[in-house]
């Protein structure tokens, strides 16, 4: 609209001179140039400004969980969970009585390595994913205890233990202690009980370690060390 303001100015003044008149153009030119140049400064504000939405957005994954092979740990499959040694997890009393079952290291001897199976906190997700929330399944558990085989932060008498008794799915405050995460640590893994399924809960929280009940099973817990772990299909 300014341009053809200068140019009509122009064009209906027959006193301008031909000075005047390149004065004019030089004007034009000027103010096409500030014009263009203003639009691309406004250009790449929006460009930045969408980046920047973008990028706060779609933060990176969390690397994925990986077997012995180095393949993807995935929802479902069975995996054994060994530590260093080579020795598995089942479910078995830490009492000096029949029930309730809890998750302990097996003894070779007697005891069979229950396969395991991962649920995450989105179970259309089909990767494991590190530090990510998740349930943790003793696959086709059947016990004399009649309990669900699913991991479950839980206590008595003093003595903090994850049990055999827990829910899967339904994150809130009712289910905090049936969740889990797997973590990096040192050239394996390690579980971690920190759940996020509830942004106002209280809770403890805790490496994944062993510790030796009064029968003398060694029953995994919330301690230090923890115990690195492995997975094997």
């Amino acid at each position: 609209m300014i341009v053809s303001k200068h140019i009509k100015t122009v064009n209906g003044n027959s006193n301008y001179s031909n000075q005047d008149i390149l004065k004019e153009i030089y004007a034009v030119r000027c103010l096409l140039q500030y014009t263009h140049n203003k639009m691309n400064t406004i250009l790449l504000l929006l460009v930045l400004f969408s980046a920047i939405f973008l990028s706060l957005g779609h933060s990176p994954l969390p690397d994925p969980v990986l077997d012995i092979h180095g393949k993807l740990v995935r929802s479902g499959i069975k995996y054994r969970v060994l530590d260093d040694s080579g020795i598995g997890l089942t479910l078995a009393t830490i009492k000096n009585k029949s029930c309730p079952l809890d998750v302990v290291q097996a003894n070779q001897e007697a005891d069979l390595n229950m396969a395991l199976t991962f649920t995450p906190l989105d179970p259309k997700k089909s990767v494991i994913r590190e530090s990510t929330d998740l349930n943790i399944v003793f696959s086709g558990s059947t016990n004399i205890c009649n309990q669900s085989g699913v991991w479950m932060f839980d206590g008595d008498d003093g003595i903090v233990f994850i049990s055999g008794n827990g829910v899967t799915g339904k994150p809130g405050d009712d289910t905090v202690p049936n969740w889990f995460k797997i973590v990096k640590y040192e050239d394996g893994y390690k579980f971690m009980y920190y759940p996020r399924v509830c942004a106002i809960c209280v809770t403890l929280s805790g490496h994944g370690g062993v510790n030796v009940a009064e029968n003398g099973r060694k029953f995994l817990t919330v301690t230090d060390p923890p115990l690195k772990i492995k997975f094997v299909t």
